[in-house]
């Protein structure tokens, strides 16, 4: 039978990096070894207090039900006190709150409970690119709206103000950026919150990296105003080193997210009540987990300095989050070129920076979430690689 795929997917191309693991299982079955430093999946395990919750209560006979849709009081009241504590925002854990099996889902949440066929999103280029792909499935049109260097990765409001905004209904935003690492700068929150109340656009930051190689963690609702026009995703992926577990929350105003759960509760059934506990117990580690976690990655993000100077890429030393992102060197046509030529010559993975957009097209970004002892492997694969190439090769 010939069955047609929907409308909705025709703009929808697979995800980039599914198609990229395939390409590198196929090298790593046929003996390559691949080391990938493509994708930011925390290597490092959860705190032991985190297992010993899921374990002890995986352990109980009465723990394996169907959950609530809006995950349990307790879960939310942690989310509400982690909340307090590290961002000085208050939320009410009744209805403020909406925790979700990770962030990811949230985009695609938000976007078909807000957005339709007529509407404008504007995405951030470079960016994260499930935004754009949220926005096309809800039938939405995706907008660009720049970041450069020149900028240092921050929105030209003046610009966006100058276009034609009555059908912009949404605005993705991601500090500390990914891809990027650009940090988030109050002054320019504000301006954004003031912004999007003045044109009648929905905020919704994105914000899963502020505790990583970053000394000021900040959420998007400690602005004033902020909660008029905005909401907040969040998530114990990379702060927690819960990837795979799939915890993430929605938080802001609470008619908004008794909306969203409209369309949330016809997707799932609650989150599994042992990570539930697991999650609690994750949100009440105190300061002294983020800096052992920031001491690894800081040494970390000093070896993939060094690797990025041997390839003769160039960036900036103060960015934050789970990556480092750099600067091709001249000779290369994009990324792509350059990642292509580190994969198969010296068999390490490098993410292109492309892939987050047009802007990032004359850059790569290399992720943390690799061991010393593998960051060290991949430079000597990379020296080795490039002092076997011929004269001619740029490699």
């Amino acid at each position: 039978m010939n069955i047609s795929t929907a409308d909705r997917l025709q703009h929808t191309g697979e995800y980039y990096f599914s198609q990229k693991l395939r390409e590198i299982e196929a090298m790593n079955q046929a003996g390559v070894a691949v080391i990938n430093l493509g994708i930011g999946s925390p290597d490092l395990p959860p705190h032991p207090s985190v297992i010993e919750a899921l374990n002890t209560t995986a352990e109980q006979p009465n723990t394996h039900a169907y959950q609530g849709y809006q995950g349990s009081p307790a879960l939310r009241q942690a989310i509400a006190d982690w909340y307090q504590l590290s961002y000085q925002v208050e939320l009410n854990p009744a209805n403020e709150i909406l925790p979700l099996l990770g962030s990811k889902e949230g985009i695609m949440h938000i976007s078909m409970t807000f957005l339709q066929a007529g509407d404008e999103v504007l995405i951030p280029n470079p960016g994260y690119p499930a935004y754009r792909a949220a926005a096309q499935l809800s039938g939405a049109t995706p907008v660009d709206y720049d970041l450069t260097a020149a900028t240092h990765w921050q929105p030209d409001l003046e610009a966006l103000a100058r276009r034609d905004l009555s059908r912009v209904k949404l605005m993705w935003l991601n500090y500390p950026h990914m891809p990027t690492g650009a940090p988030a700068d109050r002054a320019v929150l504000q301006r954004l919150v003031a912004f999007a109340a003045e044109h009648h656009i929905l905020l919704v930051h994105d914000n899963p990296y502020s505790f990583i190689l970053n000394d000021n963690p900040q959420s998007l609702l400690a602005v004033p105003g902020a909660r008029d026009v905005a909401l907040e995703l969040n998530s114990l992926s990379k702060s927690h080193n819960m990837a795979g577990w799939r915890v993430g929350m929605l938080v802001g105003r609470a008619e908004w997210l008794q909306q969203v759960l409209r369309f949330k509760s016809n997707l799932d059934s609650g989150m599994f009540l042992p990570v539930q506990r697991g999650a609690i117990a994750a949100l009440g580690l105190g300061a002294d987990w983020f800096e052992q976690l920031n001491a690894t990655y800081q040494a970390r993000r000093e070896q993939v300095f060094n690797l990025l100077t041997t390839i003769g890429c160039t960036f900036d030393r103060q960015q934050t989050g789970l990556f480092v992102w750099g600067a091709i060197p001249a000779g290369y046509a994009d990324g792509y070129a350059l990642s292509d030529e580190l994969l198969h010559q010296a068999k390490v993975f490098i993410t292109p920076g492309g892939i987050f957009g047009s802007n990032g097209n004359d850059f790569i970004r290399v992720s943390l979430c690799q061991s010393e002892s593998v960051l060290t492997a991949a430079l000597e694969r990379i020296i080795t690689a490039r002092s076997s190439a011929p004269v001619s090769s740029t490699m």
